[in-house]
C-alpha cells in the first residue's frame, strides 16, 4: 500500500541526497550532509522558501570590457530603445535564469520549471522583457497559491501572445486559450464521453469560457503592473469584451457566468467566476496532483497510487484553498517519496526517472564546484559562449531539451508524453550530447561534433577541486575517495563488484593503491598534476558515463 504517512526520524545521507536531488537543481555535498541530519519536515521546511536572487535581471554588455547595462527595468515601453536586437535580449534572460537555478539552494526554480512545463510559453512570444516578466510571474507563484497563479497567467503577455487571446474579440472569439486553459492549465481532458464531450468539459464550454475571455489584451510594460504580483502585466479591455451571460454545460452544472457591470470590473469579475468554477471541480485538484507526481516522484501512475497518493493528496490541496507548499510538503514528506512504505525500499521510486539535461548539467556543475563566468566581469563569457552556445545550444539542444522552447502548448514530451516520458531524454539521439558531458568539462571545449574546438567557457580542474574543495576527507586514499564520489553521485551505494570496477579497473588501472597516494603525494607538494591528471580523467568520464550517474 502506498502510503502518504509522514517519514519519521532523521533523513540520513541516502534519502537526503534523493530530496535534493528531485527538490532542486542545485545538489552539493554540504547540503546534502545538512539535511541528513534533518527530519524530511524541517528539510522541506528550509527548501520551500524563497531564496534571494543572485542578480534581480540580467544585464547586458555589447563588447569585452563593455560597461554591462540593464534594460528590463524599471518597466520599460515596449517601444523602448534596446541595448541590443530583442532576439539576442532573449538569450540573455534565458542565460540569467539557468544562473538563477544553478545558485538557488531551495526549490523555487526546481518548481518554478514544474510550471513551466505545463503553463508554457516560448521566449518568442513577446519582447525580452515579457519573457523576463513570465518568469518572474512563474517565480512568484510558484510556491504560492495556484489558483491565483492561474489567474493572473491568464494575462501574461506572453501567455496571452502564444495561446493567441491577443486574437479573442468579441465579435470574432478565439478559442485557443480556452481550450488550453482547460485541458493544460486545470482540470484536464477525461476519457471521451462523446461527440464533443470529453468528461471534464465540453466543446461548449470551450466557446463559453472564450467568451468569457474576450477582450484580455495586451498593455505595455510601463502602461500596467498588477497591484499584488508588482510584475507588468496585460489587462482587460471592455469594448472587445463580451458581456453577454455565459451558460455552461452539465459537467459545470449548468453554471452561468454573467459580469455584474458592463466595464472593466465585471470583466475581472467573470474571469474570478471562470476559475473559481473550474477550481469547484475535484479533478482539477487531481489532475494538479498527478502533475505533480509524475514530476517529483515517477512518470507511471498506477492504481494504487491513484487511490493511496492522489486521491489524498487532491484533498489537501482543497482543503489548503490551493496553496502550493502544503500538498508538496505532504508529498516529499511521505514514506512513498523515499520508498519506505513497503518491504522493497528500492524498488520504486529512488533512482526511478532519467535526469533530464538540465539536472544532468546543473546537479554536475553545483557538486563539483565548476567555475562559472562573472554575470557582471565576463559578461559575454558567461551569458553568451557558457550558457547559450555551451549549456543550452551543445549540451541541452542535443539531449533533447531544447530550454524554454517546448516543441507545442503541452511542454517538454520528457514529462508528459505516454510512453516514453523521460525516456527521451536517453535515446540514440540524445545519447551522444550526454556521453560528451564530461569530455566538455575537462577539456573546456564543445568537444564534438561541428565546432568541437569551440570554447565552452569554463573548464573543469578535478585535482584542483579535490585538493581545494574539502568534499572529499580524503583524497589520498583511493578507496576513501572512490567510495564518497560514488556515495554522492549514485542514488544507491554500488555493490562490491561495481564498486570494485570504479576503484580497481578504472581509477587503479589495477596498480597498487599506494601508486596513488605517492602521486597525490607529489601533486600536493609540487603542483604538477600529471601523473593524477590521467586516473583522475578515466574516473571523471566513467562515473559520468554510468548508468547510475544517468538515473536520480
Amino acid at each position: 500500500m502506498a502510503s502518504l504517512n509522514p517519514l519519521q526520524g532523521a533523513l540520513g545521507q541516502r534519502r537526503a541526497a534523493h530530496l535534493l536531488r528531485r527538490a532542486s537543481f542545485r545538489y552539493t555535498r554540504a547540503k546534502v550532509d545538512e539535511l541528513a541530519g534533518q527530519t524530511a519536515a524541517e528539510a522541506l521546511a528550509a527548501l520551500l522558501q524563497l531564496q534571494p536572487l543572485q542578480l534581480d535581471q540580467p544585464v547586458y554588455a555589447g563588447n569585452a570590457g563593455a560597461t554591462p547595462v540593464t534594460w528590463v527595468n524599471p518597466p520599460q515601453p515596449n517601444n523602448a530603445t534596446l541595448p541590443a536586437d530583442d532576439n539576442d535580449l532573449r538569450r540573455f534572460v534565458m542565460a540569467w535564469w539557468l544562473n538563477e537555478a544553478l545558485h538557488d539552494p531551495g526549490a523555487a526554480h526546481r518548481m518554478g520549471f514544474f510550471f513551466h512545463q505545463f503553463l508554457a510559453v516560448t521566449p518568442d512570444f513577446g519582447t525580452s522583457m515579457e519573457f523576463f516578466d513570465y518568469l518572474m510571474l512563474l517565480r512568484w507563484g510558484c510556491l504560492g497559491n495556484f489558483k491565483k497563479l492561474v489567474t493572473k497567467m491568464v494575462v501574461d503577455n506572453c501567455m496571452l501572445e502564444y495561446i493567441d487571446n491577443d486574437q479573442n474579440y468579441v465579435n470574432n472569439p478565439n478559442e485557443n486559450y480556452a481550450r488550453e486553459f482547460f485541458e493544460l492549465h486545470t482540470i484536464g481532458r477525461g476519457p471521451a464521453a462523446g461527440p464533443g464531450d470529453y468528461t471534464n468539459y465540453t466543446e461548449d464550454d470551450i466557446a463559453m469560457a472564450a467568451r468569457v475571455l474576450t477582450g484580455f489584451n495586451h498593455a505595455d510594460r510601463d502602461e500596467y503592473q498588477d497591484p499584488e504580483t508588482g510584475l507588468p502585466a496585460g489587462k482587460g479591455y471592455p469594448q472587445s469584451h463580451d458581456f453577454g451571460p455565459k451558460t455552461f454545460s452539465a459537467r459545470f452544472n449548468g453554471t452561468v457566468i454573467q459580469p455584474p457591470s458592463n466595464d472593466l470590473a465585471g470583466m475581472n469579475a467573470e474571469l474570478n467566476a471562470l476559475v473559481d468554477m473550474v477550481f469547484a471541480r475535484e479533478e482539477t485538484a487531481r489532475n494538479f496532483c498527478r502533475r505533480l507526481y509524475r514530476f517529483f516522484l515517477r512518470r507511471q501512475i498506477d492504481t494504487e497510487a491513484e487511490t493511496d497518493i492522489i486521491g489524498p493528496l487532491a484533498q489537501t490541496f482543497i482543503a489548503g484553498n490551493f496553496e502550493i507548499n502544503p500538498v508538496v510538503e505532504q508529498l516529499l514528506q511521505s514514506e512513498h517519496f523515499y520508498d519506505a512504505d513497503d518491504a522493497a525500499a528500492t524498488d520504486e521510486i529512488v533512482g526511478a526517472l532519467i535526469k533530464s539535461p538540465l539536472d544532468l548539467s546543473h546537479q554536475t556543475l553545483s557538486f563539483f564546484g565548476v567555475p562559472i563566468p562573472d554575470p557582471v566581469g565576463d559578461t559575454l563569457t558567461h551569458y553568451t559562449t557558457f550558457y547559450n552556445d555551451g549549456i543550452m545550444g551543445r549540451l541541452m539542444d542535443w539531449s533533447g531539451l531544447f530550454m524554454f522552447y517546448p516543441p507545442d502548448v503541452a511542454g517538454y514530451p520528457g514529462y508528459y508524453q505516454d510512453p516514453d516520458f523521460n525516456r527521451q531524454f536517453f535515446n540514440s539521439a540524445t545519447i551522444i550530447a550526454r556521453y560528451k558531458w564530461p569530455e566538455m568539462l575537462l577539456t573546456g571545449t564543445h568537444a564534438w561534433g561541428p565546432g568541437a574546438d569551440q570554447e565552452l567557457g569554463t573548464k573543469f580542474d578535478f585535482a584542483a577541486w579535490l585538493r581545494d574543495g574539502g568534499v572529499i576527507s580524503d583524497p589520498g586514499d583511493s578507496y576513501v575517495l572512490v567510495q564518497e564520489l560514488l556515495r554522492y553521485l549514485f542514488p544507491e551505494e554500488p555493490d562490491n563488484d561495481r564498486f570494485d570496477y570504479f576503484l580497481t579497473a578504472i581509477f587503479l588501472d589495477s596498480l597498487p593503491p599506494a601508486d596513488w597516494t605517492y602521486e597525490w603525494q607529489n601533486y600536493l607538494s609540487t603542483g604538477n598534476d600529471t601523473e593524477v591528471k590521467i586516473p583522475l580523467s578515466r574516473l571523471f568520464n566513467a562515473m559520468l558515463y554510468a548508468p547510475e550517474y544517468q538515473v536520480y
